[in-house]
């Protein structure tokens, strides 16, 4: 608070001398001496306080530049009230806070090839094929709110308080989603004081339920004047140039840490490229600066999803510079907005790791094919732009939304937070579908390349099992992408069912010992001749599925 009073007041002197005439041309040189010190002073002690005002209120950077509209309005003011050579010398520094203000306002009419150097992404084809031993992260957000908002019953003196912000990250391995308890008013805050703590509820499975933690926190973003995390930061660090929200991290012994990603511009006063997290202790109020290389391992999201999605639309939009970005548009490719945190969607991989993913569409209107898809490392803000298949039109988000609605006009139902994943070798969509409530009802899989391949089911894992069946009687190729054990063994079968599959047969074995197996001719050309009662020796990987796909197998009775 006091760097913030010396920096206004400071500012304030530089503006009266620069506002306040030296001569006010009367002849009555003790007279004017003394009405100029009495006008700078008072105009001092008018500027600092707006000065304060504006910087308190608005938690602006204090670096000079922050001062520019200040500068210009100061100096034109001289200009006004000066005279004579005065008021000439003043004119000479109006013009020169006018050419500041010039540069820093047309800024984004120079600087796009800088941003686009600074978002420049590394290009591969597709993502590696998803493990479907595991459970992707695709509880949707607002059936977790939901579900938050009806156990806030747990909360004490729940009149006092409001579900704050909702967001995704592991903690001890797990997938979940937090969000803090926050004030509802300025007068509550004067009551209560403190918040009582967060929820958190599973991220990978619908049925869990909200919990709440207690962990009282004084700094929060609904906390008022210094209590204001947001305002603790600014004036821990004064100098930092802050993008994004606040967020809520949890460490792996459940203590709350608020984070915000700080950077510097990419020219004047425009543009952002980030540097690191501030972190603030909700309790205590212990303020820590890290870089993005030293960021604590606990945390998920150290690059804001508002810095991911500007950084987004500067690879996007200035790939050939700024002026091609209004007229021609030549390779332009416009970010989606569906995601469910600033137009980005945060996943996990399947070692935990966190990223932000987007996909990108022609700006044309009336065209919802994609031309490309990013994911956005969370801690470190490197990011890959993935082409797809450039011989196979991918559908976009929007697609995939849209069958979605189609598909269950009747009961008005509709898709959230689509995720692009490479399922089996096929790049597919999948997209939690919500009732007219915001309850969670079925989760929904389509094939980007061929919409007309689709399914939906109960869980995650369920439609997964239906997909690739879908694939297979498609005629699509279906790779393994399990990190499931190859295991052998031999089988004599018990019964065998096949089935056609396009340009392939699909071949159902039940093994002697209750063990099912399914195979395309695909990969064992030579199956179509088996019958019950044949020994097979059989390579199939271990995914726990009910049907274990066979990579390779041998009919020993044949041979």
């Amino acid at each position: 608070m006091i760097d913030l009073l010396l920096f206004s007041i400071a500012a304030g002197v530089a503006f009266a001398v620069i506002v306040v005439p030296i001569s006010s041309g009367s002849s009555e040189s003790n007279k004017v001496q003394f009405n100029r010190i009495t006008a700078i002073l008072s105009t001092t002690l008018l500027l600092s306080i707006l000065t304060f005002g504006v910087y308190y209120l608005m938690n602006l950077d204090r670096n000079w530049t922050s001062l520019w509209a200040f500068v210009l309005v100061a100096t034109l003011a001289g200009v006004v009230f000066a005279t004579g050579r005065e008021r000439s010398v003043k004119g000479i520094l109006f013009v020169g806070a006018l050419l500041i203000s010039v540069y820093i306002l047309s800024a984004p009419l120079f600087n796009a090839d800088q941003k686009f150097q600074a978002v420049e992404m590394d290009q591969q084809v597709e993502i590696k094929a998803f493990d479907e031993t595991k459970t992707p992260a695709s509880v949707p957000p607002k059936f977790a709110r939901n579900k938050m908002k009806k156990a806030f019953g747990q909360v004490p003196n729940t009149s006092f308080y409001e579900l704050g912000h909702l967001q995704i990250q592991k903690v001890n391995g797990e997938f979940v989603y937090i969000a803090p308890v926050e004030f509802s008013g300025f007068f509550k805050w004067l009551n209560g004081k403190t918040t009582p703590g967060y929820f958190t509820m599973s991220a990978t499975d619908s049925a869990d339920n909200p919990k709440f933690v207690k962990s009282e926190m004084v700094y929060t973003p609904s906390s008022f004047f210094h209590k204001q995390v947001e305002r603790h930061m600014r004036m821990e660090f004064p100098n930092l140039i802050f993008y994004g929200d606040v967020q809520l991290e949890i460490d792996d012994e459940g203590e709350p840490h608020y984070i915000r990603s700080y950077g510097e511009f990419i020219t004047a006063r425009n543009g952002f490229d980030v540097h690191g997290i501030v972190m603030v202790d909700p309790k205590t109020g212990e303020v820590e600066q890290f870089g993005l290389n030293e960021i604590p391992d606990y945390i998920d999201g150290a690059v804001s999803p508002e810095a991911v999605s500007l950084q987004n639309s500067y690879f996007g939009k200035y790939v050939h510079g700024f002026w091609n970005s209004i007229v021609g548009k030549k390779d332009v490719k416009l970010p989606s907005d569906e995601g469910t945190e600033s137009n980005v969607s945060p996943i996990f991989d399947e070692n935990g790791h966190m990223y932000y993913f987007t996909d990108f569409t022609s700006p044309k209107e009336e065209v919802d094919s994609m031309l490309g898809y990013a994911l956005t490392d969370g801690r470190t803000g490197k990011a890959t732009y993935y082409t797809g298949n450039l011989e196979e039109s991918y559908m976009d988000s929007q697609g995939a939304l849209q069958i979605i609605e189609k598909k269950f006009i009747e009961k008005k139902w509709t898709g959230e937070m689509p995720v692009l994943y490479n399922f089996y070798g096929e790049a597919s969509w999948l997209t939690p579908v919500l009732d007219s409530n915001g309850f969670l009802q079925h989760y929904f899989i389509v094939s980007a390349a061929n919409p007309e391949i689709s399914v939906f089911a109960n869980s995650p894992n369920e439609a997964l099992k239906l997909y690739k069946a879908a694939l297979q009687r498609g005629g699509s190729s279906v790779d393994g992408s399990s990190s499931a054990k190859e295991e052998k063994t031999v089988a004599t079968v018990l019964r065998v069912y096949k089935e056609r599959a396009g340009d392939f047969t699909i071949v159902s074995i039940l093994s002697d010992d209750g063990t099912n197996y399914v195979v395309s001719t695909e990969v064992v050309p030579l199956a179509i001749y088996v019958q019950e009662g044949d020994r097979l020796a059989i390579t199939y990987l271990a995914t726990g599925e009910l049907f274990l796909p066979v990579k390779e197998m041998t009919n020993i009775t044949i041979e």
